[in-house]
């Protein structure tokens, strides 16, 4: 029976039992108007006229109560069932069906109800199947990883870690998952400095990978090892579908022990042969100067030219070795600085000095620019810097044209630092080389002036070590300035 059918059936009921006293009343009143009020039967058919007007009246009350209480709760029953039903669906309770009756009305709702939970039930068994799957194919890819990874969502959360890393940290992944890794790093060392390190990275580019310079120390396997730490923000598309919302960190530790024990056996290896080489290179060079000595006989001609080679390419030899024992020196960490307090026209002088034998062969004229009232003094290795000056404008003498000129020089910033510069007006070096010259061994294609390429390389190192930069500005046929900036 639908809801309609209810109403008009109730309200049929009512208007009837009403008609019905109605009726009874007039019937009644009637009848007692055509009976004398005084004969025997008018108190007996008074009372059977209220009699039956109260019970028509009663019933036609406990009918309307009963109607009253009835009938709502016939329509309020079923629609708490479906709000129910619906809040159970938003729980995400798939598995609720609705039982309405017979009701046609509340019937249809149901039964659409129940096709689309079942509906919602298929499709969200699909789905977590789906992302079960994809979740397993995800652990099994980052555990077969031979390197650390640990996950982090945006309020410090380890959302994944792969097994090395929790060998790596001697953690059970029952502990981290899902756990914030601030605390855990409160009990653990190593989660710690990692922790620290993603905080000391700058993040002002989403989703760029940042690496830390030093490698990480990490006591593993039974063996000391070295880790290099990469950390790479996750990010994904914003609301306006361009600005990228950050949503978490990964950090990932790269095993460079292999390595950093290859770089130490080279590093070994270079000074060994370094150290080597400057002893019978020494000798060349004192039976040199023998031969050269007057009081032992005059040289041919012949002679001579093949003395000045000799002492050329022994020089060249000795420069080598002394740069490859100064990389060597930079690489194991065991360059000790000793400071004073320095002019930086004494560098200057120094390094002129060092190259008017070269500059004259070339017929090249240095100038200085030094305004002597406006430049402070450095608290620096002077022998270091004087290396790297010199280096410098050997370079620059090289490279330029013969009968041209270079300029030396220093000026005082206004932010308190010392900038000593060295310029030539060569054929400069091309932009895509002005980062690499600074590396290890490079030489710009197509250079045919003779160098080990380590000149430039230990300079940076040296500079750096007293907590400055090297850098150049050159364009192509216009020559190349080196600018080294240091704290007055």
């Amino acid at each position: 029976m639908n809801i309609k059918t209810k109403l008009t059936l109730a309200i049929g009921i009512l208007v009837a039992m009403i008609v019905l006293l109605v009726v009874l009343s007039v019937v009644n009143l009637q009848i007692l108007t055509a009976t004398e009020p005084d004969s025997p039967a008018a108190g007996p058919g008074l009372q059977r006229a209220l009699l039956w007007i109260s019970i028509v009246g009663a019933a036609c009350i406990c009918i309307g109560i009963g109607m009253w209480l009835r009938l709502p709760a016939s329509i309020n029953n079923p629609i708490k069932e479906i709000i129910n039903a619906i809040q159970e669906i938003a729980n995400h309770n798939y598995d609720k069906r609705l039982d309405l009756g017979q009701n046609q009305e509340f019937a249809e709702v149901s039964k659409n109800f129940n096709r689309m939970a079942k509906r919602l039930e298929d499709y969200h068994a699909s789905t977590l199947s789906d992302m079960m799957a994809a979740k397993k194919y995800m652990e099994t890819i980052i555990n077969s990883i031979n390197e650390p990874i640990i996950g982090l969502n945006d309020d410090m959360e380890i959302l994944f870690i792969n097994d090395e890393a929790l060998n790596v940290l001697n953690l059970k992944r029952d502990e981290v998952i899902r756990h914030s890794a601030q605390e855990i790093s409160l009990r653990n060392d190593l989660l710690r400095r990692l922790i620290r390190g993603l905080i000391d990275v700058p993040d002002n580019e989403p989703g760029k990978e940042q690496e830390k310079k030093e490698p990480l120390k990490i006591y593993a396997d039974n063996k000391e090892s070295f880790f290099q730490v990469k950390y790479m923000g996750i990010t994904q598309p914003g609301k306006d579908g361009v600005t990228l919302e950050k949503k978490g960190y990964v950090i990932m530790l790269k095993n460079i022990t292999e390595f950093k024990e290859l770089d130490s056996a080279k590093t070994t290896f270079i000074s060994t042969i370094s150290h080597e080489l400057k002893t019978p290179i020494s000798a060349i060079m004192m039976s040199l100067q023998l031969l050269e000595d007057k009081r032992i006989g005059a040289l041919n001609g012949e002679q001579e030219d093949l003395a000045n080679s000799i002492k050329e390419n022994s020089e060249r030899l000795l420069g080598i070795t002394g740069e490859l024992l100064n990389m060597t020196q930079v690489e194991s960490g065991k360059l000790q600085l000793k400071p004073k307090i320095t002019k930086p026209i004494e560098l200057i002088e120094y390094a002129i000095k060092a190259n008017r034998v070269q500059a004259e062969k070339f017929n090249i004229q240095i100038e200085v620019e030094y305004p002597e009232d406006k430049v402070g003094k450095l608290f620096i290795d002077s022998e270091k810097i004087a290396w790297v000056l010199t280096n410098l404008l050997s370079n620059a003498i090289r490279y330029s044209p013969e009968n041209g000129h270079v300029v030396i020089g220093a000026r005082q910033t206004d932010d308190g630092y010392i900038e000593m510069f060295v310029q030539d007006f060569g054929k400069g070096i091309d932009p895509r080389y002005h980062k690499s010259i600074f590396d290890h061994y490079f030489r710009v294609p197509g250079t045919k002036v003779q160098g080990s390429g380590l000149g430039l390389s230990i300079s940076r190192d040296f500079v750096e070590a007293h907590s400055g930069t090297l850098t150049v500005q050159s364009e192509l046929g216009k020559g190349s300035t080196f600018i080294m900036r240091l704290k007055a």
